[in-house]
């Protein structure tokens, strides 16, 4: 049976569990998860080698054939949304990116939401789109079992689906389902990464991401929306790397909340954050966090584009 390989880029409102899918099918944590809209700013891919397996259950044997081998390049987007400044229009270019060269979509929906004009206006993107897409009904596990089909149904009245596969991101129900159907759905194809690679993402980028997750985690208000996060100093080492961190925020305010009486809030920040990077990198991490503030850096297209680590792979 033949390899089959592609990029499927995983779109939805913010919150609708996108990153939460990821992590769950690449069995890593790649993309940081909160319950803050717009946590994940940038694209990030997750790579998922797949083995060709058997029928083992009556299910899978009435499909006819075993499961093809195959590689899957999942492409994480942030949220669907409509940008207000210079940050949030790089974010959706960062979503519409993610559409243009990939197989298959999967549009991943809030099954406990009401549907709303978000919720059209990322179907509406599918439409123009014009890529096969797979819808995935998120959150069942918090969802009446009897509004399920009706739900299905009404999906099903919009728009000309792929599949709809009801799924639990965060339980990981459904989600051997989903990649049986994607591997399926994908063409005939090459390898893109070696077996062991899970990600294109440099590890200094993933440590960024730990330590602005932390701060979406600890700060409340507009000061998580107002911060971001630069790695000023990466060094490996094989016991001991060392890592010194800009947090960035827009006003003196923001700083001091940021740093917290005493340091508290800046400390318990690095604290945990210095725990998840150790578990990243398996090795013992010593973590400097600094606060600066940068006057109105989402409205400006030169910070942005410096915080693209794309750019600055060099």
């Amino acid at each position: 049976m033949a390899f089959r390989s592609g990029f499927v880029s995983i779109i939805g409102r913010p919150n609708a569990g996108k990153s939460t899918l990821l992590n769950a099918l690449v069995g890593e944590k790649l993309a940081i998860v909160t319950r803050k809209p717009q946590t994940t700013r940038n694209r990030i891919q997750g790579i998922i080698n797949i083995e060709r397996k058997k029928p083992t259950q009556a299910k899978e044997a009435c499909v006819g054939h075993p499961r093809p081998a195959g590689q899957v390049v999942l492409v994480d987007t942030p949220g669907i949304h409509k940008p207000i400044n210079s940050l949030n229009r790089r974010m959706m270019k960062e979503v519409y990116d993610a559409l243009e060269g990939c197989d298959l979509l999967l549009l991943i929906v809030d099954a406990t939401a009401k549907f709303g004009t978000g919720d059209q206006f990322a179907l509406d993107i599918v439409k123009k789109s014009g890529q096969p897409c797979i819808l995935l009904l998120n959150k069942i596990d918090a969802l009446d079992k009897q509004k399920l089909l009706p739900l299905i149904a009404e999906y099903k009245s919009l728009h000309e689906f792929a599949e709809v596969i009801p799924i639990s991101a965060l339980k990981r129900d459904g989600l051997d389902m989903l990649l049986d159907t994607v591997v399926r759905a994908l063409p005939e194809g090459p390898r893109y990464f070696p077996k062991d690679q899970l990600t294109d993402q440099p590890e200094r980028f993933l440590v960024a991401e730990l330590i602005r997750e932390q701060v979406l985690l600890t700060t409340e208000q507009e000061v998580p929306y107002a911060t971001t996060v630069l790695i000023e100093q990466y060094e490996e080492g094989a016991r001991l790397t060392r890592v010194a961190a800009v947090i960035y925020c827009e006003r003196t305010g923001q700083k001091a909340i940021l740093i917290g009486k005493q340091g508290a809030t800046l400390k318990k920040i690095g604290t945990a954050a210095r725990l998840q990077i150790e578990k990243l990198l398996n090795t013992k991490v010593f973590l400097e966090l600094f606060v600066k503030v940068q006057a109105g850096w989402r409205d400006s297209n030169q910070f942005i584009e410096g915080t693209d680590w794309r750019k600055n792979l060099g």
